[in-house]
């Protein structure tokens, strides 16, 4: 598997590879999003600068300073993604979807207002919030004249003896008689079942799991003018993976060939620790300045997985299974660093803007001993910082309130097709308030466009995948 995360980590994003502990595993645990309350959701999770919310405390700690009164809240979630692949001309599509919690949390507030020291209140929040949501599934076709994934194979197999080969790739090919002894090549050369191509490609992954964030709370409001607060995140993470890819003769037109399907398996589970500290400033009645900053996220993985090789040869069938393999790791996320500027108009209206950097090339992986030097120095090159804009708006007519948000999240990429692959959310919302009780619901719209690849781009050309999802968002909450 090693062996693996080396040859991918040499800067080329092959489509939803399995092989795990490489770069697209770092960008995947970095690119966090808003998830929590329907509240903060509708507002496309633009709220540094105003608090008020239990989802807050995951982006700007100081907004537990705001509450005045002790406050409980449930997030249910539906979660739709889908996804258009694009693949030499021919177009497929699948989606999922998904139930989840987005929050739970309680913030309790005490008034310290009669001891004359300046805080008004001290408060103390814990709960959990969702930060990324891993549910998909994708479909892959089209027709290949030029090459096969078992070039791949030959290329690393040539100049070796079998029991060098991978067991999760290349030596699973060789068992199923997929790549054999070149003859005429000399010694330790090899050659594969599929010489002159015409090869219909398939692939279809299903993906499963999350990233959230268990936190403990504490802030304080100083003479109404500064708020400061304090967030310790325990973050958890799951990412299931399972791919199954195809190549068919469907034209019937190579001797000796009509299939093989390759089967891959990756459970990755990791829980790590980040710091997150901010304060909200008001200098006037209408105006709130926000900014916190998160130190990396250090993450402690471990990957169990396994891979699956089945050839169809005319005449007679194989099919091989590897060991199972497991590997412990660590990834460590960029630091992140967020500025906010919140307008509140009386009890009629709300405004906030929120701007975030996150330099991604400060991610990197690690182990004992350490095999990902390869990687990180990919991880520099490929990728780049980026700037998150959101901005959210609420109008009230109590007891209702109308909410809008927008978002943009700047691409990871560096350079090549990717380097434009922003993403935009647009949200919207509505909320009911009482005195000890109230309901949100928010609907959240994310777009965003990928290339990726099969396997070495040099041979094969890019898959364009269009991704939408949606998510629905209830909250109930009591305050007392």
């Amino acid at each position: 598997m090693q062996k693996q995360a080396l040859l991918i980590g040499t800067g080329l994003l092959y489509a939803f590879s399995i092989a795990a502990q490489n770069d697209i595993d770092a960008i995947r645990y970095s690119q966090i999003t808003f998830g929590g309350t329907a509240r903060f959701a509708s507002m496309a999770g633009s709220m540094g600068a105003l608090g008020g919310d239990i989802s807050t405390l995951s982006f700007n700690p100081a907004g537990i300073a705001v509450f005045r009164k002790t406050e409980l809240s449930i997030t249910p979630s539906i979660f739709s993604q889908s996804t258009t692949s694009t693949y030499n001309g021919m177009e497929s599509g699948d989606r999922k979807l998904n139930f989840n919690f987005g929050n739970i949390g309680i913030v309790g507030s005490w008034d310290r207002s009669s001891r004359g020291n300046g805080w008004e209140n001290i408060n103390f929040g814990f709960g959990h919030n969702r930060t990324n949501n891993f549910h998909n599934r994708i479909s892959i076709q089209g027709d290949n004249t030029s090459s096969s994934l078992l070039d791949t194979y030959v290329a690393n197999a040539n100049g070796h003896t079998a029991s060098d080969f991978d067991q999760f790739s290349t030596g699973l090919a060789w068992e199923t008689w997929l790549i054999n002894p070149d003859t005429n090549g000399g010694a330790n050369s090899y050659n594969h079942v599929i010489p002159n191509y015409g090869i219909v490609q398939k692939k279809s992954v299903e993906t499963r799991g999350s990233m959230g964030e268990t936190f403990v709370s504490f802030g304080g409001n100083y003479k109404n003018l500064v708020l400061v607060g304090a967030t310790l995140g325990f973050v958890n993470a799951r990412y299931v993976e399972e791919a199954v890819y195809e190549e068919v003769d469907e034209a019937d037109t190579i001797s000796n060939f009509k299939s093989f399907t390759f089967t891959q398996d990756l459970t990755a589970r990791g829980s790590g620790v980040n710091l997150k500290i901010g304060t909200i400033i008001k200098p006037t009645d209408w105006l709130r300045l926000g900014a916190s900053v998160h130190t990396p996220t250090s993450i402690a993985f471990t990957d169990n997985y396994t891979s699956s090789m089945k050839s169809n040869l005319e005449t007679v069938s194989y099919d091989t299974t590897s060991p199972k393999g497991s590997f412990d790791y660590r990834i460590t996320t960029p630091f992140r660093a967020m500025g906010s500027l919140g307008f509140v108009l009386g009890k009629y209206a709300l405004l906030n803007v929120d701007y975030e950097y996150v330099d991604y090339t400060y991610a990197q992986l690690n182990s004992s001993p350490n095999v990902f030097a390869d990687v990180n120095r990919t991880i520099r090159t490929k990728y780049t910082s980026a700037g998150n804009l959101r901005a959210g708006a609420e109008v009230r007519f109590d007891p209702f309130s109308l909410r809008l948000g927008y978002a943009l999240y700047g691409s990871p990429y560096a350079k090549d097709e990717n380097k434009n692959a922003s993403r935009t959310s647009y949200s919207a919302g509505i909320g009911f308030r009482q005195n000890n009780y109230f309901f949100d619901l928010a609907y959240v719209l994310t777009k965003y466009t990928e290339y990726s690849y099969l396997y070495d781009p040099a041979l094969v050309n890019p898959i364009k995948n269009d991704f939408q999802n949606s998510s629905f968002m209830f909250t109930a909450g009591v305050r007392f």
